[in-house]
Protein backbone atom coordinates (compact mmCIF):
# COMPACT_ATOMS: atom_id res chain seq x y z
CA UNK A 1 0.00 0.00 0.00
CA UNK A 2 1.35 3.31 -0.89
CA UNK A 3 1.22 7.07 -0.55
CA UNK A 4 0.85 10.51 -1.44
CA UNK A 5 2.78 12.72 1.56
CA UNK A 6 2.56 15.99 0.95
CA UNK A 7 5.28 17.76 3.38
CA UNK A 8 5.01 21.48 4.06
CA UNK A 9 8.65 23.10 5.09
CA UNK A 10 9.85 26.24 4.57
CA UNK A 11 13.62 25.35 5.33
CA UNK A 12 13.99 22.14 3.83
CA UNK A 13 17.14 21.54 2.32
CA UNK A 14 17.85 19.50 -0.75
CA UNK A 15 21.15 17.59 -0.55
CA UNK A 16 22.97 20.48 -3.25
CA UNK A 17 21.59 22.81 -0.88
CA UNK A 18 23.80 23.52 2.77
CA UNK A 19 21.33 22.71 5.72
CA UNK A 20 19.72 19.96 7.39
CA UNK A 21 18.76 17.41 4.83
CA UNK A 22 16.66 14.90 6.95
CA UNK A 23 13.66 15.49 4.95
CA UNK A 24 14.98 14.88 1.59
CA UNK A 25 16.84 12.01 2.96
CA UNK A 26 13.68 10.71 4.54
CA UNK A 27 11.71 11.49 1.22
CA UNK A 28 14.02 9.20 -1.15
CA UNK A 29 13.63 5.95 1.77
CA UNK A 30 9.87 6.96 1.18
CA UNK A 31 10.31 6.58 -3.01
CA UNK A 32 12.05 3.54 -3.27
CA UNK A 33 9.37 2.03 -1.66
CA UNK A 34 6.89 3.55 -3.90
CA UNK A 35 5.54 6.04 -1.97
CA UNK A 36 4.90 9.68 -3.72
CA UNK A 37 6.55 12.56 -1.70
CA UNK A 38 5.24 16.43 -2.51
CA UNK A 39 7.51 18.84 -1.12
CA UNK A 40 6.20 22.60 -0.86
CA UNK A 41 9.37 24.64 0.18
CA UNK A 42 10.70 28.22 0.01
CA UNK A 43 13.16 29.25 -3.14
CA UNK A 44 15.29 31.17 0.11
CA UNK A 45 18.16 29.40 2.01
CA UNK A 46 17.16 28.76 5.44
CA UNK A 47 20.90 29.24 6.05
CA UNK A 48 22.07 31.70 4.11
CA UNK A 49 19.45 33.73 2.74
CA UNK A 50 20.11 33.63 -0.48
CA UNK A 51 17.74 32.55 -3.31
CA UNK A 52 18.05 29.46 -5.09
CA UNK A 53 15.86 30.87 -7.88
CA UNK A 54 14.33 34.31 -8.68
CA UNK A 55 12.70 35.00 -5.77
CA UNK A 56 9.65 36.78 -7.28
CA UNK A 57 8.20 33.69 -9.26
CA UNK A 58 5.32 32.34 -7.71
CA UNK A 59 6.46 28.80 -7.88
CA UNK A 60 8.53 26.26 -9.19
CA UNK A 61 8.65 22.83 -9.89
CA UNK A 62 11.85 20.54 -9.17
CA UNK A 63 11.10 17.06 -10.30
CA UNK A 64 13.61 15.33 -8.14
CA UNK A 65 12.74 11.39 -8.93
CA UNK A 66 9.39 10.28 -10.73
CA UNK A 67 8.31 9.61 -7.18
CA UNK A 68 10.11 13.02 -5.53
CA UNK A 69 8.66 16.78 -6.52
CA UNK A 70 9.52 19.72 -5.02
CA UNK A 71 7.38 22.75 -5.22
CA UNK A 72 9.38 26.44 -4.57
CA UNK A 73 6.51 29.06 -4.02
CA UNK A 74 6.93 32.67 -3.09
CA UNK A 75 8.82 33.63 0.16
CA UNK A 76 9.54 37.14 1.36
CA UNK A 77 13.35 37.09 0.81
CA UNK A 78 14.73 39.86 3.80
CA UNK A 79 14.80 36.22 5.99
CA UNK A 80 18.24 37.58 7.98
CA UNK A 81 17.37 41.29 7.93
CA UNK A 82 15.76 41.60 11.41
CA UNK A 83 13.47 39.27 13.34
CA UNK A 84 10.70 41.66 11.96
CA UNK A 85 11.51 40.65 8.49
CA UNK A 86 11.80 36.83 9.47
CA UNK A 87 8.58 36.90 10.70
CA UNK A 88 7.34 38.70 7.30
CA UNK A 89 8.94 35.80 5.73
CA UNK A 90 7.61 32.92 7.70
CA UNK A 91 3.68 34.57 7.01
CA UNK A 92 4.38 35.01 3.31
CA UNK A 93 5.14 31.20 2.90
CA UNK A 94 2.85 30.18 5.29
CA UNK A 95 0.11 32.15 2.84
CA UNK A 96 1.89 30.80 -0.37
CA UNK A 97 2.13 27.61 0.64
CA UNK A 98 -1.26 27.34 1.18
CA UNK A 99 -2.66 27.93 -1.90
CA UNK A 100 0.10 26.36 -4.20
CA UNK A 101 -1.09 23.69 -1.53
CA UNK A 102 -4.48 23.53 -2.34
CA UNK A 103 -4.07 22.72 -6.10
CA UNK A 104 -2.22 19.53 -4.98
CA UNK A 105 -4.23 16.51 -6.00
CA UNK A 106 -4.94 12.97 -3.91
CA UNK A 107 -3.23 13.66 -1.50
CA UNK A 108 -2.94 11.05 1.75
CA UNK A 109 -0.80 12.75 4.25
CA UNK A 110 -0.10 16.01 4.68
CA UNK A 111 3.02 16.76 6.79
CA UNK A 112 3.92 19.61 8.94
CA UNK A 113 6.94 20.49 10.61
CA UNK A 114 8.75 22.69 12.89
CA UNK A 115 10.42 25.19 12.81
CA UNK A 116 9.28 27.56 11.47
CA UNK A 117 5.73 26.80 13.85
CA UNK A 118 3.59 29.21 11.57
CA UNK A 119 3.97 26.60 8.46
CA UNK A 120 2.10 24.02 11.29
CA UNK A 121 -0.69 25.69 10.79
CA UNK A 122 -1.02 25.81 7.22
CA UNK A 123 -0.51 21.85 7.07
CA UNK A 124 -2.89 21.70 9.19
CA UNK A 125 -5.70 23.55 7.07
CA UNK A 126 -4.71 21.97 3.98
CA UNK A 127 -5.27 18.48 5.81
CA UNK A 128 -8.51 18.69 7.41
CA UNK A 129 -9.73 20.83 4.08
CA UNK A 130 -8.13 17.53 2.58
CA UNK A 131 -9.73 15.52 5.01
CA UNK A 132 -6.72 13.50 5.28
CA UNK A 133 -4.72 12.78 8.61
CA UNK A 134 -2.04 15.85 9.86
CA UNK A 135 0.89 14.49 10.99
CA UNK A 136 3.11 17.37 13.33
CA UNK A 137 6.93 16.81 13.26
CA UNK A 138 8.70 18.91 16.15
CA UNK A 139 12.63 19.41 15.37
CA UNK A 140 12.57 22.37 18.15
CA UNK A 141 10.75 23.63 20.77
CA UNK A 142 9.73 26.90 19.08
CA UNK A 143 8.79 29.11 20.77
CA UNK A 144 10.01 28.19 23.96
CA UNK A 145 13.77 27.80 22.46
CA UNK A 146 12.81 31.45 20.78
CA UNK A 147 11.77 32.94 24.22
CA UNK A 148 14.71 31.50 26.25
CA UNK A 149 17.52 32.85 23.90
CA UNK A 150 15.80 36.19 24.02
CA UNK A 151 14.71 36.64 20.21
CA UNK A 152 11.00 36.61 20.28
CA UNK A 153 10.28 39.04 23.34
CA UNK A 154 7.00 41.07 22.45
CA UNK A 155 4.51 40.29 24.13
CA UNK A 156 1.58 39.49 22.07
CA UNK A 157 3.99 37.68 19.77
CA UNK A 158 4.91 35.59 22.65
CA UNK A 159 1.10 34.33 23.25
CA UNK A 160 -0.06 34.32 19.77
CA UNK A 161 3.16 31.51 19.38
CA UNK A 162 2.67 29.65 22.32
CA UNK A 163 -1.55 29.49 21.13
CA UNK A 164 -0.38 28.62 17.90
CA UNK A 165 1.73 25.67 19.97
CA UNK A 166 -0.94 24.56 22.23
CA UNK A 167 -3.00 24.02 18.96
CA UNK A 168 -1.19 22.19 16.81
CA UNK A 169 -0.40 19.66 19.67
CA UNK A 170 -3.94 19.04 20.10
CA UNK A 171 -5.25 18.84 16.78
CA UNK A 172 -2.53 17.15 15.36
CA UNK A 173 -3.36 13.11 14.49
CA UNK A 174 0.24 12.03 15.98
CA UNK A 175 3.28 14.44 16.54
CA UNK A 176 6.83 13.03 16.17
CA UNK A 177 9.65 14.24 17.52
CA UNK A 178 13.63 13.75 16.55
CA UNK A 179 14.87 13.83 20.61
CA UNK A 180 13.57 12.00 23.29
CA UNK A 181 13.62 15.43 25.07
CA UNK A 182 10.92 16.60 23.34
CA UNK A 183 8.28 14.30 24.78
CA UNK A 184 8.13 15.57 28.09
CA UNK A 185 7.26 19.34 27.23
CA UNK A 186 5.02 18.42 24.17
CA UNK A 187 2.69 16.21 26.60
CA UNK A 188 2.90 19.17 29.09
CA UNK A 189 1.52 21.17 26.55
CA UNK A 190 -1.16 19.31 25.17
CA UNK A 191 0.00 16.34 22.97
CA UNK A 192 -0.82 12.98 22.96
CA UNK A 193 0.22 10.51 20.55
CA UNK A 194 3.82 11.50 20.59
CA UNK A 195 6.46 8.99 18.70
CA UNK A 196 10.11 9.19 18.44
CA UNK A 197 11.89 9.10 15.16
CA UNK A 198 15.64 10.40 15.82
CA UNK A 199 17.45 12.32 14.06
CA UNK A 200 20.03 10.05 12.04
CA UNK A 201 22.78 10.31 9.44
CA UNK A 202 22.42 8.03 5.96
CA UNK A 203 26.93 6.74 6.34
CA UNK A 204 26.90 6.27 2.83
CA UNK A 205 27.18 10.07 2.44
CA UNK A 206 30.41 10.66 4.31
CA UNK A 207 33.74 8.92 3.10
CA UNK A 208 37.06 8.01 4.57
CA UNK A 209 39.37 10.31 6.45
CA UNK A 210 42.30 10.07 3.31
CA UNK A 211 39.62 12.07 1.37
CA UNK A 212 39.79 15.10 3.24
CA UNK A 213 43.22 16.14 2.07
CA UNK A 214 41.90 18.22 -0.93
CA UNK A 215 40.27 20.49 1.80
CA UNK A 216 43.19 20.12 4.13
CA UNK A 217 45.60 21.55 0.89
CA UNK A 218 42.90 23.73 -0.77
CA UNK A 219 42.90 25.62 2.70
CA UNK A 220 46.42 25.61 3.74
CA UNK A 221 45.50 23.26 6.60
CA UNK A 222 48.38 20.56 6.21
CA UNK A 223 50.18 21.15 9.65
CA UNK A 224 46.97 22.24 11.21
CA UNK A 225 45.21 19.98 14.13
CA UNK A 226 41.75 21.12 12.62
CA UNK A 227 38.56 21.69 14.74
CA UNK A 228 36.23 21.57 12.64
CA UNK A 229 32.26 23.51 13.37
CA UNK A 230 30.02 23.22 10.48
CA UNK A 231 26.26 24.61 10.68
CA UNK A 232 24.59 27.28 11.84
CA UNK A 233 26.24 30.92 12.82
CA UNK A 234 23.12 31.87 14.61
CA UNK A 235 22.86 33.40 18.26
CA UNK A 236 21.99 29.94 19.81
CA UNK A 237 24.93 28.32 18.63
CA UNK A 238 27.49 30.51 21.23
CA UNK A 239 30.26 30.54 18.52
CA UNK A 240 31.91 33.14 20.87
CA UNK A 241 33.07 31.09 22.97
CA UNK A 242 34.82 29.46 20.07
CA UNK A 243 36.58 32.54 19.63
CA UNK A 244 37.38 32.99 23.03
CA UNK A 245 39.30 29.27 23.18
CA UNK A 246 40.69 29.96 20.00
CA UNK A 247 42.18 33.45 22.06
CA UNK A 248 43.49 31.04 25.20
CA UNK A 249 45.17 28.90 22.35
CA UNK A 250 46.65 32.03 20.17
CA UNK A 251 49.97 30.96 20.85
CA UNK A 252 49.54 27.29 20.13
CA UNK A 253 49.96 27.38 16.07
CA UNK A 254 49.62 23.90 15.51
CA UNK A 255 45.85 23.79 16.38
CA UNK A 256 43.28 25.70 14.05
CA UNK A 257 39.54 26.03 14.42
CA UNK A 258 37.82 26.09 11.22
CA UNK A 259 34.14 27.39 11.11
CA UNK A 260 32.11 26.44 7.79
CA UNK A 261 28.74 28.04 7.64
CA UNK A 262 26.44 30.83 7.80
CA UNK A 263 23.81 32.58 9.76
CA UNK A 264 23.23 36.17 10.64
CA UNK A 265 25.54 36.18 13.58
CA UNK A 266 28.63 35.31 11.01
CA UNK A 267 29.84 39.02 10.28
CA UNK A 268 30.16 39.65 13.78
CA UNK A 269 32.41 36.92 14.44
CA UNK A 270 34.35 37.75 11.34
CA UNK A 271 34.85 41.13 13.03
CA UNK A 272 35.45 39.43 16.45
CA UNK A 273 38.23 37.29 15.39
CA UNK A 274 39.66 40.61 13.40
CA UNK A 275 39.98 43.16 16.69
CA UNK A 276 41.48 39.69 18.76
CA UNK A 277 44.21 39.37 16.14
CA UNK A 278 43.23 35.53 15.79
CA UNK A 279 45.71 33.91 13.15
CA UNK A 280 44.53 30.31 13.91
CA UNK A 281 40.80 30.72 12.95
CA UNK A 282 39.19 30.37 9.98
CA UNK A 283 36.20 31.15 8.22
CA UNK A 284 34.76 29.26 5.24
CA UNK A 285 31.33 29.59 3.47
CA UNK A 286 28.50 26.57 3.49
CA UNK A 287 28.30 23.72 1.52
CA UNK A 288 26.08 21.61 0.00
CA UNK A 289 25.47 18.46 1.92
CA UNK A 290 27.00 16.53 -1.25
CA UNK A 291 30.26 18.27 -0.57
CA UNK A 292 29.85 17.80 3.25
CA UNK A 293 31.78 14.93 3.52
CA UNK A 294 35.00 16.54 2.13
CA UNK A 295 35.05 19.07 4.36
CA UNK A 296 34.38 16.73 7.88
CA UNK A 297 36.88 14.07 6.57
CA UNK A 298 39.73 17.09 6.69
CA UNK A 299 38.81 17.66 10.31
CA UNK A 300 40.57 15.80 13.41
CA UNK A 301 37.89 16.52 15.74
CA UNK A 302 34.22 18.30 15.21
CA UNK A 303 32.76 20.73 17.15
CA UNK A 304 28.74 20.90 17.82
CA UNK A 305 27.95 23.60 20.77
CA UNK A 306 24.93 25.16 21.65
CA UNK A 307 24.32 28.26 24.22
CA UNK A 308 24.11 26.64 28.10
CA UNK A 309 20.44 26.77 28.22
CA UNK A 310 18.44 24.24 30.19
CA UNK A 311 16.24 23.71 27.16
CA UNK A 312 19.13 22.99 25.27
CA UNK A 313 19.78 19.68 26.66
CA UNK A 314 16.21 17.88 24.97
CA UNK A 315 18.36 18.07 21.29
CA UNK A 316 19.37 15.71 19.29
CA UNK A 317 21.83 17.96 16.73
CA UNK A 318 22.08 16.93 13.25
CA UNK A 319 25.41 17.72 13.12
CA UNK A 320 26.69 15.51 15.61
CA UNK A 321 25.48 12.60 14.20
CA UNK A 322 26.84 13.70 10.83
CA UNK A 323 30.50 13.71 12.71
CA UNK A 324 29.98 10.76 13.74
CA UNK A 325 29.57 8.96 10.50
CA UNK A 326 32.34 10.51 9.11
CA UNK A 327 34.96 8.92 11.60
CA UNK A 328 35.33 12.16 13.69
CA UNK A 329 35.67 12.21 17.52
CA UNK A 330 32.81 14.77 18.48
CA UNK A 331 33.84 17.90 20.86
CA UNK A 332 30.55 18.83 22.65
CA UNK A 333 29.69 21.89 23.91
CA UNK A 334 26.12 20.64 24.82
CA UNK A 335 24.42 18.34 27.74
CA UNK A 336 21.58 16.17 28.06
CA UNK A 337 20.50 14.05 26.06
CA UNK A 338 22.36 14.16 23.26
CA UNK A 339 25.94 13.86 25.61
CA UNK A 340 24.00 10.45 26.53
CA UNK A 341 24.70 9.19 23.27
CA UNK A 342 28.10 10.43 22.78
CA UNK A 343 28.94 9.36 25.80
CA UNK A 344 27.51 5.43 25.14
CA UNK A 345 28.98 5.55 22.31
CA UNK A 346 32.80 6.39 22.97
CA UNK A 347 32.74 9.02 20.49
CA UNK A 348 33.74 12.15 21.50
CA UNK A 349 34.89 14.61 24.58
CA UNK A 350 32.27 16.51 26.58
CA UNK A 351 33.18 20.90 26.69
CA UNK A 352 31.63 22.64 30.19
CA UNK A 353 28.71 24.46 27.83
CA UNK A 354 29.53 28.37 28.07
CA UNK A 355 33.47 27.79 29.13
CA UNK A 356 36.22 28.78 26.89
CA UNK A 357 38.64 27.72 28.87
CA UNK A 358 37.02 23.50 28.79
CA UNK A 359 36.86 24.12 24.95
CA UNK A 360 40.42 25.46 24.56
CA UNK A 361 41.84 21.95 27.00
CA UNK A 362 39.44 19.53 24.45
CA UNK A 363 41.10 21.10 21.60
CA UNK A 364 44.62 20.42 23.44
CA UNK A 365 43.57 17.23 24.37
CA UNK A 366 42.88 16.57 20.47
CA UNK A 367 46.31 17.47 19.68
CA UNK A 368 48.05 15.75 22.42
CA UNK A 369 46.43 12.28 22.49
CA UNK A 370 45.69 11.32 18.21
CA UNK A 371 45.20 8.20 18.62
CA UNK A 372 42.91 7.96 21.09
CA UNK A 373 40.95 10.92 18.81
CA UNK A 374 40.86 8.71 16.27
CA UNK A 375 39.56 5.42 17.99
CA UNK A 376 36.97 7.65 19.44
CA UNK A 377 35.69 8.82 16.02
CA UNK A 378 35.62 5.06 14.84
CA UNK A 379 33.78 3.82 18.11
CA UNK A 380 31.14 7.09 16.99
CA UNK A 381 31.11 5.69 13.19
CA UNK A 382 30.03 2.30 14.49
CA UNK A 383 27.74 3.41 16.59
CA UNK A 384 25.43 5.35 14.66
CA UNK A 385 25.47 2.90 11.60
CA UNK A 386 24.04 0.58 14.23
CA UNK A 387 21.55 2.73 16.33
CA UNK A 388 21.09 6.13 13.59
CA UNK A 389 21.05 4.56 10.52
CA UNK A 390 18.69 7.06 8.37
CA UNK A 391 16.55 4.26 6.51
CA UNK A 392 16.04 2.35 9.35
CA UNK A 393 14.38 5.44 10.75
CA UNK A 394 12.73 6.19 7.39
CA UNK A 395 11.04 3.02 7.51
CA UNK A 396 9.50 3.72 11.11
CA UNK A 397 8.48 7.19 9.69
CA UNK A 398 6.66 5.22 7.38
CA UNK A 399 5.24 2.75 9.47
CA UNK A 400 3.80 5.83 11.56
CA UNK A 401 2.16 7.04 8.45
CA UNK A 402 0.67 3.90 7.29
CA UNK A 403 -0.69 3.55 10.49
CA UNK A 404 -2.15 7.24 9.48
CA UNK A 405 -4.06 6.61 6.25
CA UNK A 406 -7.20 6.25 6.36
CA UNK A 407 -9.34 3.63 4.80
CA UNK A 408 -10.50 3.99 1.71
Amino acid sequence: MTMHILLIHQAFAALDEPGGTRHIEIARVLAEKGHQVTIITSPISYLTGKSRRAATRWRMTEQVSPQIRILRVYTYPALHKSFFHRVISFFSFMFSSFFVGLAVKDVDLVWGTSPPIFQGWTAWLLARLKRVPFLFEVRDLWPAFAIAIGVLQHKTLIWLSLALEKFLYKHADTIVVNSPGFIDHIREHGGKDIRLVENGVDPAMFISAAAGKNFRETNNLQQNCVILYAGAHGISNDLTVVLQAAEILKNEKRIKFVFVGDGKEKPALLQLAREKGLTNTLFLPSVPKSEMAEVIAGADACLAILKPLELYKTTYPNKVFDYMAAGKPVLLAIDGVIREVVEKAKAGVFVEPGKPGSLAEAALWVLQNSNQAVSMGENGKNYVKNHFHRTVLAEKFEKIALELRPQK
